[in-house]
């Protein structure tokens, strides 16, 4: 069991507490921890992204001139991807990044992440919280 240092709100040392060797003692797994970071930012990710086809685009409905007899090529819409003002061939349209990962995985994700923290030293245990009211200044 891993001993850590506990803290009281003014940073002072008041005592130490073991953890389980369960969750704060795991051989760490980089490959997992990658994997689960990358869930939580494809998963934040808004894809709200979009770009009109040639059916989106408005007007266009009219043939623009004869199929035959003008000596120009042929065409059968102004909003052909073709032309000025046409719609966008194969853009991007809103869709969903996120993914899904194993129950298990995830969770030995993050007692691979907190035994590593605490490994390093940056894992900090606090007594109690006591503050007046929530506030975002120092």
């Amino acid at each position: 069991m891993a001993n850590v240092a506990v803290y009281d709100m003014a940073h002072n040392q008041v005592g130490e507490i073991s953890l389980n060797d369960a969750f704060f003692n795991v051989e760490m797994n980089a490959g997992l921890l990658h994997q689960a970071v990358v869930l939580q930012l494809a998963s934040q990710r808004l894809g709200t992204h979009a770009t009109k086809t040639r059916g989106l685009v408005r007007g266009g409905g009219r043939k623009p001139w004869r199929q035959k007899g003008t000596g120009r090529a042929r065409a059968g819409s102004t909003r052909s991807p073709l032309w000025v003002g046409g719609g966008t061939v194969f853009g991007p349209h809103p869709r969903k990044y996120g993914f899904t990962m194993p129950r298990k995985q995830r969770r030995l994700a993050l007692k691979c992440a907190l035994s590593d923290k605490v490994r390093t030293g940056d894992f900090i245990v606090l007594d109690h919280l006591d503050f007046d009211a929530p506030k975002t200044k120092a």
